[in-house]
């Protein structure tokens, strides 16, 4: 396999068509940045023509200073032959600025007949056209073969001759796509090679999960010759998924002994995986290869005792390769790797042996049992450390909190948040109105702190999520809430949990105000500072 091969990620849209799933643009962005730091090659936004979320991402998108990916937009062929230059797709292609665009043809006979209700000659013509079209305006043109295995199973000259029209058209990829995820590893391996021999181009794999084999096409289609993959972290996507990204690429680097342009390591993989299933606001998958947390668990008599003589004999990596862990069920394992890899992420640095690791330890054991999760809230994470090594103290405690909801069809719905909060030597008493608990809770907080911590001005709450935790108690359950906030140049993420939705959300907002003032060294002022002011 001497060629790097090219990761191409379609989470932001092909992903978001599976059910349950739904991205904001601010969570799209965030992701977009991750996906760039971990090292993908190719990121696909969104479709810009086909709903308002996707323009504005397109928009906002163009402010990230992307280090790796470059960024994809996605739409069809032009509806009609007559209406090339002017077709609406393709002008919002254009008009998302990217440096990529893909489209997608009809490539299955079938679906040229019946479905375009146009001729062979014509759906090649049509294909051309839009993919010369875009190229003329200097952009990078990938081709996905919409149903490309079906339609060349059925008639192989016909699929074969809508890949050269593309390719003769200026496409630089052609994108095989087992729209319908029912093909098998050895007709991947043999249609590629087919594919390969006849058109002259890099050739790519869009695979779909309906056999529960998307993982294992695409891994052939790498071994045949196929050098761009396609893939959602995770696996999420409409129906079954798509291939999941996350075990593709730890297959390939360390079974296959295949290489990336930018992925050199894989310890960021498990975090990669974890937080996008945050940001989508759901539970990770437990029993996910490489990346769960049951992947490299192991419980009971013999099979342990091997495992801590030899890990090997029961592990087919070391999982440390990947960011996971050992786990022994039935002695769990302090974690320290874990927490001191996280650390030395955040530039904290602790102690190599002693107490006070063992303490930091055992307390985020503490709080992981009690509901809190710190990936996607590193924020959170990240001052319980400070904490512990005394570096940090808060800036201001809230003693007392009260919240008025009224509700009435006759009458504009009004929430009322009201805190007693001390900095320093100082109290204020505040109260604030807000569009809903949460927002009043963070007016009247930020209120409370406005006097004393002008800083606090720049920081916005950008994203709020709520998770049930234990959902058979049903309104007694614990929820975890995730806020994510800005001030306009960076994002982070904290955390609270409690059985009391507002309880949490003031753990989190508090969090959040803390870890803006620590980053920025606010000082905290005494009560003749304070009425100096």
């Amino acid at each position: 396999m001497p060629k790097a091969i090219e990761l191409y990620d379609t989470t932001l849209r092909d992903g978001t068509q599976g059910e349950h799933i739904n991205l904001s643009v601010q969570d799209k962005l965030l992701i977009t940045e991750k996906l760039d730091e971990f090292g993908m090659d190719y990121i696909e936004g969104g479709w810009p023509s086909s709903n308002p979320k996707d323009e504005e991402f397109f928009l906002k998108v163009r402010n990230l200073p992307l280090t790796h990916s470059k960024l994809c937009s996605f739409g069809s062929t032009a509806r009609s032959l007559q209406n090339i230059e002017n077709d609406p797709n393709l002008q919002g292609l254009l008009q998302s600025e990217t440096p990529v665009i893909t489209i997608f043809g009809k490539t299955w006979k079938a679906h040229t007949v019946k479905g375009l209700g146009i001729s062979e000659e014509e759906n090649a013509e049509l294909i051309y056209r839009s993919v010369s079209f875009l190229c003329s305006h200097g952009r990078e043109v990938f081709f996905d073969a919409e149903h490309f295995f079906d339609g060349y199973k059925d008639d192989p000259e016909f699929a074969l001759r809508m890949l050269r029209s593309a390719a003769e058209a200026g496409a630089s990829r052609l994108v095989l796509c087992d729209t319908n995820g029912g093909s098998l590893p050895g007709e991947v391996s043999e249609i590629v090679r087919s594919v390969r021999e006849n058109t002259g181009r890099p050739v790519g794999i869009h695979s779909h999960n309906d056999g529960d084999l998307a993982v294992a096409n695409s891994l052939a289609a790498i071994t045949a010759g196929a050098t761009h993959i396609h893939g959602t972290i995770n696996g999420i996507g409409e129906r079954c998924g798509n291939a999941n990204l996350i075990s593709i690429i730890a297959n390939i680097m360390l079974k296959m002994d295949g290489r990336f342009n930018f992925v050199e390591h894989l310890t960021q993989l498990t975090s990669l995986s974890k937080f996008v299933y945050e940001i989508l606001n759901m539970p990770p998958d437990g029993k996910a290869p490489f990346v769960g947390k049951s992947a490299f668990a192991h419980k009971g008599g013999i099979h342990v005792s091997a495992v801590m003589k030899e890990s090997s004999l029961y592990e087919h990596i070391d999982p440390k390769l990947v960011g996971n862990r050992q786990r022994v069920l039935v002695s769990e394992l302090a974690g320290q790797s874990n927490i001191r890899y996280k650390a030395q992420e955040l530039g904290i640095v602790l102690p190599e042996k002693g107490e006070l690791l063992k303490t930091i330890v055992h307390n985020i054991k503490e709080l992981e049992h009690k509901g809190y999760q710190f990936d996607g809230a590193e924020a959170s994470f990240e001052l319980i450390l400070h904490r512990e090594l005394g570096n940090f103290a808060p800036y201001f405690e809230v003693l007392e909190t009260k919240v008025y909801i009224e509700s009435s069809k006759a009458s504009k719905n009004v929430d009322q948040a009201v805190l007693k909060v001390s900095v320093g030597k100082e109290i204020e008493h505040i109260a604030a109105d807000g569009d809903g608990p949460v927002n009043a809770l963070d007016k009247a907080l930020r209120k409370a702190l406005i006097r004393f911590y002008p800083q606090i001005k720049t920081i916005r709450l950008v994203d709020y999520k709520v998770r049930v935790l234990e959902e058979k108690r049903g309104t007694s359950a614990k929820v975890r809430v995730l806020i994510e906030t800005g001030d306009g140049k960076e994002t982070w993420g904290t955390v609270g949990v409690s059985t009391n939705i507002i309880e949490a959300s003031l753990q989190a907002l508090s969090d959040s105000m803390n870890y803006h003032l620590f980053r920025v060294k606010a000082s905290v002022p005494d009560r003749q500072e304070a009425l100096q002011e």
